[in-house]
């Protein structure tokens, strides 16, 4: 009677530890450690590891140097690891709808909001079997970042021929399209090499980290007006979301949507701040006026939806949700 008593209570609290027990996720972030969007991402695992201890942790195994960075969103499809912190654009090829976020005039609170981001969520569940967990550090846009002064024509248009433009799959379009630059395509981990080797002497880049990169040792002036916005989100495996407890799942999102508002005011404050340093250290402003911006903005914005509309057309799927995105995520 003795054992069998012991041994029941001893299965009902290994039953009762299993209902209870912490759940962990494990996560890699797609740029340095060094750099603000990767503290972003590290900002958002610690809320999780506070709202959700005892319930649920995040463990980052780290950035590309742990998976490279545009492996990433493969590793996290295919289970190697639970949640990625990446650029939609890294995984451009398997989902041409987040270029509705590149394009985006709205921050993420706005398109969480009307309904945006639970279609895009839908879209990532669909097409590559992870869940679209929030869009962080939205609302911070591209400018064209130069060594030397640029070049406008008659007209006040910029003029990029002989520039060594780096480009990548974010605004390449752009560049190639309306621009008609030559593009040599670097991750940003190879940046700073070409630039002090003069393997490129242009750039595309956010509104902020050109100072954590430390590219500002060799680019000189910003082009404005600026362009697109960040596409930063966070995707988790999806077998493995599902799997979670109900709590579990709950923290997680909860955390992300206060934290894709938290992030965008956040950011936004930075990037006054880094634009005053730059100034202060005689980074020089080109602004592109009248016709010569309208036409500028336009173009990148038209040049992108236009490869997101080919590119769609081209998928299983169809071009079925082209017109709703460009709803959701551009306010005209």
């Amino acid at each position: 009677m003795k054992h069998t008593l012991f041994g029941g209570i001893f299965a009902a609290t290994a039953l009762a530890s299993s209902v209870y027990a912490q759940e962990t996720i494990t996560a890699v972030h797609a740029f340095p450690e060094s750099l603000i969007y990767t503290q972003s991402f590290l900002e958002f695992v610690e809320k999780v590891n506070v709202a959700g201890d005892g319930v649920i942790q995040i463990e980052v195994r780290g950035g590309p140097e742990a998976i490279g960075m545009f492996q990433q969103p493969d590793a996290v499809r295919s289970g190697v690891v639970d949640m990625v912190y990446t650029p939609g654009s890294f995984y451009a090829g398997a989902l041409p709808e987040k270029d509705a976020l590149v394009t985006s005039n709205r921050v993420a609170s706005e398109v969480r909001e009307n309904g945006g981001i639970a279609l895009i969520d839908e879209i990532h569940q669909e097409k590559m079997g992870v869940k679209y967990l929030g869009w962080f550090d939205s609302g911070v846009c591209y400018n064209l970042w130069t060594r030397e002064a640029p070049t406008l024509d008659a007209g006040g248009n910029l003029d990029v021929s002989g520039l060594k433009l780096r480009g990548n799959a974010v605004y390449n379009a752009f560049f190639t399209d309306y621009l008609g630059a030559q593009v040599i395509d670097l991750p940003t981990t190879e940046v700073y090499a070409a630039l002090e080797r003069g393997v490129v002497d242009a750039t595309g880049w956010t509104q902020i980290g050109l100072i954590d990169l430390k590219w500002n040792e060799f680019l000189n002036y910003r082009i404005e007006p600026c362009f697109f916005s960040t596409d930063l989100g966070v995707i988790v495996n999806l077998e493995k979301w599902n799997s979670l407890s109900e709590d579990a799942r709950t923290i997680l999102q909860d955390v992300a949507i206060a934290h894709e508002a938290e992030s965008a005011a956040k950011l936004g404050a930075l990037r006054d701040s880094d634009f005053a340093a730059l100034e202060t250290a005689g980074m020089e402003v080109v602004t592109l006026e009248g016709d010569a911006a309208e036409a500028y903005l336009a173009a990148a914005v038209s040049s992108t939806w236009d490869r997101m509309k080919t590119l769609m057309a081209e998928s299983p799927q169809g071009a079925g949700n082209y017109d709703r995105l460009l709803e959701l995520f551009y306010a005209n």
